[in-house]
């Protein structure tokens, strides 16, 4: 009896033990939200908490996450139409300390206390990526080794590119005029986020009676010049400001781009002797 009695409890003992040893340590994690990124370095920060038993060692290690061609290095939130951001993650708020998952190498130790310990997550959006507009998400898991245990928990990292442009515009200017006709050009410049689309418009421009068909240029004298305004180098396509109509209609690719205005002034116009101007608004819509 005493033979049998033994056996029964180092049974117990052997299949109780493993149970315990998952309770050695346990982790969670908080999401990363990096905001909006405009193509400048973007820093975000996060935390894993580990609760490991007293004087417990341990080291908590981040995965390459979910998105195609990440690594622990240059990790990769996924996008539309599986466009990619790069983004890193480090140790230290100076974000110079890599963070992987190779223990000794470039994972964080620490010791288990009376208390969780909230480990900060660094995390950096690269500048200069020129991508789609669009929500951009990745899946990390952090791990946790200590003692007779391993646990994960796993946080999503987000952030969103939103579309955005910038307008310019140089003057155009025809010269003296005789009477004959005057071609001249300018340019519009634009810089969109990559693959928005937008339109480019032009004004009627600031005198009275003017439309987008018939510009009109004043003189201080309130003498009156017409010209027109294109979107093409033949002069046959009017250049308005009517999306869907007469409008310039184009693609983002992240760096400025110039669109030429070109402009004609009819001959056989008989005006005063003066300087003739007017103001042309540039409108993108996107």
């Amino acid at each position: 009896m005493r033979r049998g009695l033994g056996l029964a409890l180092l049974m117990l003992f052997a299949w109780t033990f493993p149970a315990a040893a998952q309770l050695l340590c346990s982790e969670s994690a908080v999401s990363m939200s990096f905001g909006n990124y405009t193509g400048t370095a973007l820093p975000g920060v996060t935390q894993v908490t580990v609760n490991c038993l007293v004087l417990t060692g341990y080291k908590v290690g981040l995965n390459a996450g979910t998105g195609t061609g990440g690594t622990v290095t240059t990790r990769k939130m996924t996008g539309p139409g599986g466009a990619t951001l790069s983004y890193k993650m480090f140790q230290n708020s100076a974000r110079t300390a890599n963070w992987g998952n190779t223990p000794g190498v470039d994972t964080v130790s620490g010791t288990g206390s009376s208390s969780p310990q909230p480990i900060s997550v660094y995390g950096q959006i690269t500048a200069g990526q020129s991508i789609a507009p669009g929500s951009y998400t990745d899946t990390v898991t952090a791990t946790t080794n200590g003692l007779f245990t391993t646990v994960t928990a796993t946080f999503t990292v987000t952030a969103v590119v939103p579309a955005s442009c910038t307008i310019s515009a140089s003057a155009l200017n025809f010269g003296n005029y005789s009477g004959s006709l005057i071609d001249a050009s300018s340019a519009v410049t634009v810089n969109c986020t990559n693959l928005t689309v937008f339109n480019i418009g032009l004004s009627a421009g600031t005198s009275s009676g003017a439309t987008v068909t018939t510009r009109k240029m004043t003189s201080p004298a309130l003498g009156k010049l017409n010209y027109t305004l294109f979107r093409d180098s033949p002069r046959t396509q009017n250049w308005g400001n009517t999306v869907g109509i007469d409008t310039l209609v184009s693609q983002g690719n992240g760096t400025a781009v110039q669109y030429s205005v070109f402009g004609r002034l009819p001959a056989g116009q008989f005006v005063t002797s003066a300087t003739y101007t007017d103001t042309i608004t540039a409108t993108v819509t996107y």
